[in-house]
C-alpha cells in the first residue's frame, strides 16, 4: 500500500492510500458501496439513504460525489473519505483520500484503513481476514508519515504524539504513581541535560508539571495525556525556556513508544 499525507488548502491533513487490488472494478465497486458487503470490512455499520449515509456510530455524513464505477465520495462527520477505483489490466487499483483535522491522529487512521482494506481484500477473495498488530502498524505509520519530529516556537519545545495505550497504562510506564508534589519527578519524566526541580502540579493518568532549568535558562516541563485518536492516549510534551532540548524529549517519546509496544 502506498501511503502519505497532504496538506488540505484550509490547514486539514489528507491521508492518501492506495493499494492493488485483483479483481475487476465493478466487483471492487459492490463491495465499496453495497452495505452487504460493507459491514464485512468497513469501521461501522453503513446505510446509505439518497444522499445521506447513516453510521453506526458518530454523527451522519452526506454523498458529496457518486460516479459509478468510478468515485464515491462521503463525509462522516467533518472528516471527508473518497474512494476511487481504477482499472489496471485484470485488477484494479483503490484509491483513499481522507480528510480531517487531527494531524497527529494520521497514523491511528492509516493503521485503522490498512486493516480495513485487508479485510476488504479477504471479502473480495471470498476468504476470512486475519487479525493484524494494529499497536505494530500504527508504529510503522508513525515512521512512514513522518509523525516524529515535533517542533520549536516563542522559546517552547512541543512534542505530540498518538500512543498505542490507555492513559492509565502510560502513567504506570512513567512511574507516575511515584509522582509528589514538592518532589523531584519520576525518571521517566526527565531527559538528560535538563536539571529537574520539584513537581509542581501532579494529576494521575493525566498531568505532570515540574520545573526545569538548562544552564541560565529555567522553565517548566509539562507531560499532559488526553484523549486520542484510537484506543490510545494522546502525549503532549511541552518544556518552556530552552529549545535545544528538543532532541532528548523526541528521543524521550519515541523511546516511551516503544516500550508500550510490549506492555
Amino acid at each position: 500500500m502506498n501511503e502519505h499525507l497532504t496538506i488540505h488548502p484550509d490547514g486539514r491533513t489528507i491521508l492518501h492510500l492506495e493499494r492493488r487490488l485483483p479483481h475487476p472494478p465493478d466487483k471492487v465497486w459492490r463491495a465499496i458501496t453495497q452495505p452487504e458487503h460493507l459491514k464485512h470490512w468497513f469501521p461501522a455499520e453503513m446505510t446509505i439513504s439518497g444522499d445521506r449515509v447513516s453510521y453506526e456510530f458518530g454523527p451522519d455524513g452526506r454523498v458529496t460525489e457518486l460516479d459509478p464505477p468510478r468515485v464515491f465520495a462521503h463525509t462522516w462527520g467533518d472528516d471527508e473519505l473518497r474512494w476511487e477505483v481504477r482499472p489496471d489490466g485484470d485488477g484494479s487499483v483503490l484509491v483513499l483520500t481522507h480528510t480531517f483535522g487531527d494531524r497527529f491522529g494520521a497514523a491511528s487512521f492509516a493503521a485503522g484503513w490498512h486493516t480495513c482494506v485487508a479485510a476488504l481484500l479477504a471479502l473480495l477473495d471470498g476468504r476470512r481476514p486475519t487479525t493484524p498488530d494494529t499497536a505494530q502498524l500504527h508504529e510503522d505509520y508513525v515512521a512512514i508519515l513522518g509523525l516524529t519530529s515535533g517542533e520549536t516556537a516563542d522559546g517552547t519545545v512541543h512534542v505530540e504524539r498518538q500512543l498505542t495505550r490507555p492513559a492509565e497504562a502510560v502513567w504506570r510506564a512513567l512511574d507516575g504513581d511515584q509522582a509528589r508534589t514538592g518532589a523531584a519527578p519520576p525518571a521517566p519524566f526527565t531527559v538528560p541535560g535538563v536539571p529537574a526541580g520539584a513537581v509542581t502540579r501532579a494529576e494521575p493518568g493525566k498531568l505532570l508539571e515540574y520545573a526545569a532549568a538548562s544552564g541560565t535558562a529555567g522553565g517548566t516541563v509539562r507531560w499532559e495525556l488526553a484523549e486520542g485518536t484510537g484506543h490510545g492516549a494522546r502525549l503532549i510534551l511541552t518544556h518552556t525556556g530552552d529549545t535545544t532540548a528538543l532532541p532528548a524529549w523526541r528521543a524521550r517519546v519515541e523511546s516511551l513508544a516503544a516500550s508500550l509496544l510490549s506492555a
